[in-house]
Formats: C-alpha cells, structure tokens, sequence
C-alpha cells in the first residue's frame, strides 16, 4: 500500500503546483451552476424541479476536464513506462493515481455543491443527499473517466475520442445520482438509487484500475 500512497501523494503536490489545473474544474463547476438561477429566473418551483439535473451534469462535465491530463504528462516524460516496469503492482500505482485525481477534481465538487444548492431553494435534507449522491459518484467518475483516458492515451483528438467513449458509461451514474436528489426533493425514498450508485462504486472499484492498466498497458506497446 505504500506505493498506492506514494502514487497519490505525488500526483497531488504536483498538481498543487500547477493550481490553475485544479482550479478549472472547480470555477467551471461554480460558474455554470450560478449560471442557471441567474438565466431562468427566480422561481422556486422550477429552480427545485432542475437542481438536481443542473449539479450532477455541470458534476460530470467538471470531472471530464481533468481525464485527459490523468495520464498525458506522465507518459510524455516516461514516467508512465517506469511505473510499468516497477516492482509495485502497476494495477495498485494507478489506483494511486485515479484517487488522487478524485482528490483534487471530485471532492472540491462534493463540498462545494451543498452551498450552489442553496441558490435552487433546497431544503436541508435535500442538500445532505445531494452531497452523499456525489459522494458516492465522483468516484466512480473518475474510476470509469480513467478507463477512457487510458484507451485515448497518445491518440490524435484523444480529448473528443474521450468524451465520446466516457460520456454514454457515465449514464447510470447520472441516472441514479440526480434520481436520488429528485426523490428527496419530491419526499420519496432515495435508498434505491443510494443503493444502485454504493453497488456501481463497488463494482468499479474493482475492476477500473485493472481495465485501465490493460489498457495502459496496450498504450505502451
């Protein structure tokens, strides 16, 4: 587990260097929420009826910002190669690495979306779930974005390639996620959809960093 730690530790203080990076995700994330309230108006029925559709799209958008540097910087300085070649479990190393990205693009998001949640007219309550549904998803975001990051590893328009294959995989996480904000907010039971994104994580947590280290791997031949 030390070279999970160490992985994480690294990608962490060298992103911290390079604040802007970080800061893209997190000012998008803010900026395009605030923008809803401000374009749609003052009612409250209607900022409820969209919150939940809002903060886990602009989530997800946010979340895709940070993929294609996930592993870009660190194959063009060969990096990626000499984890490759490490005693450590490459599988373990690039754990590391995926939780250090939901370190620094995920969580931010989770802390922030309880206050822009304010600006929708969500109860208490509500915002509680919204924070424990990205809880659960961010994670799984950045565990299935890795996926696509490293299949569009040194590929030419890889930033597109990525979306488009990272985009329709994200669905049930947006379904089940922006599902269990909406059934608070209509007073219905949200352990279902709580239930379906804990399994989802699970499931991912898993088998994403093997799939990203076949794939990391292909990408080094």
């Amino acid at each position: 587990m030390n070279a999970f730690f160490a992985t994480m530790r690294r990608d962490v203080l060298l992103a911290l260097r390079r604040k802007s990076e970080v800061l893209t995700a997190v000012f998008f994330f803010v900026i395009v929420v605030s923008l809803f309230p401000l374009g749609i108006g003052p009612e409250p029925a209607l900022l409820k009826k969209i919150a939940p559709g809002v903060l886990w799209v602009t989530a997800l958008l946010a979340t895709l910002l940070g993929l294609p540097r996930l592993f870009a910087s660190d194959h063009l300085d060969g990096t990626l190669e000499q984890m490759a070649l490490s005693p450590s479990p490459l599988a373990l190393l690039i754990a590391g690495k995926i939780t250090a990205h939901w370190l620094l693009c995920g969580l931010p998001l989770v802390l922030l979306a309880p206050a822009l949640g304010l600006q929708f007219d969500l109860d208490v309550r509500t915002l509680g779930i919204l924070s424990l549904s990205l809880l659960l998803g961010t994670p799984l975001l950045s565990l299935i974005g890795a996926m696509g990051a490293a299949l569009t590893l040194g590929v030419r328009g890889g930033g597109v390639l990525l979306a488009l294959l990272v985009l329709p995989l994200y669905i049930p996480t947006l379904i089940f996620g922006a599902g269990a904000v909406e059934a608070q907010s209509a007073g219905l039971g949200v352990e279902g959809h709580l239930s379906l994104l804990a399994a989802l994580l699970a499931l991912a947590v898993f088998f994403a960093p093997w799939a990203t280290t076949a794939a990391l791997r292909i990408a080094l031949e």
